[in-house]
């Protein structure tokens, strides 16, 4: 059984065996099951839910909040990283910390990107992070259908173009973020190009999409690992690893559909 993480984030050659052994050292009820895991994701769904109401109204009283936010975010998501790396068990409480920290930071974002939207005198239908939101239950409901007829599987070839993609995507952020502490802005794909209109907002806005697109096939492959890990009889706390990567890549497609929904405010979004 090929068994490869669900997620950039949870990369590690040794998972399989983790998996398979522990189909052999626990009786059934002691095994994952896919409710158990839609149980954990639904829990950590919560907690960042929470945690963004928390970081929507510090940002809103300290905008400087946000790039806290943002270096203990990238500092917490390294860790974790590090931290599974041969011992997925650990996302039974290295989970809660993501959704908490990452809760807060799109909580944060959302905010910031509100506020732009208010100052431009333009309007967003019950709010930019509802807005985002519903899109992102959009893009799971239709990964999870699109998995269960069958239309895509996420089978190896799927999962290693979807990493090409990925390590593209993250490597191009992570230069902005660089250049954005010296004040330097990358074209199209920093979110200024969606104020200055014209052709430079309307590029920003496809590849905001092509990145959007990305992400939300990552729920294909982490379906497929779900499947996997209850057919391999792993042990209960791999519920809590299977959540996690379902989790990260819900706040990557809510981050992204963000960015979206404000780019389309900033070009056609009716304003007062």
């Amino acid at each position: 059984m090929n068994l490869q993480s669900t997620n950039p984030v949870l990369a590690g050659d040794d998972l399989p065996n983790v998996f398979q052994t522990g189909g052999l050292a626990s009786g059934r009820a002691q095994t994952a099951t896919v409710q158990g895991v839609v149980n954990k994701t639904i829990l950590m769904a919560l907690m960042a839910t929470a945690s963004g109401f928390v970081g929507w109204q510090v940002t809103s009283a300290f905008p400087g909040a946000l790039w806290i936010a943002n270096i203990t975010a990238l500092v917490v998501v390294l860790g974790i990283f590090f931290a599974l790396r041969g011992n997925p068990a650990r996302a039974m409480w290295l989970g809660p910390i993501y959704a908490i920290v990452e809760g807060f930071l799109l909580g944060a974002v959302s905010m910031l990107f509100q506020n732009i939207l208010a100052q431009q005198g333009i309007q967003v239908p019950g709010g930019i992070a509802l807005q985002a939101f519903v899109v992102t239950i959009a893009i799971l409901l239709t990964m999870l259908t699109l998995y269960s007829l069958g239309v895509l599987r996420g089978g190896e070839t799927f999962t290693r173009i979807l990493w090409v993609a990925t390590a593209g995507i993250f490597v191009t952020y992570l230069v902005s973020f660089v250049l954005s502490l010296f004040g330097v802005a990358m074209p199209f794909l920093s979110l200024s190009s969606a104020m200055e209109g014209g052709s430079a907002a309307l590029i920003g806005l496809g590849l905001n999409a092509f990145i959007l697109i990305i992400a939300s096939l990552w729920f294909i492959v982490d379906f497929r690992q779900v499947e996997e890990i209850v057919a391999a009889g792993s042990p209960k706390s791999m519920e809590w690893y299977a959540a996690f990567g379902l989790i990260v890549t819900l706040a990557w497609v809510y981050m992204e559909a963000l960015k979206m929904v404000f780019r389309v405010a900033m070009l056609f979004g009716r304003r007062d």
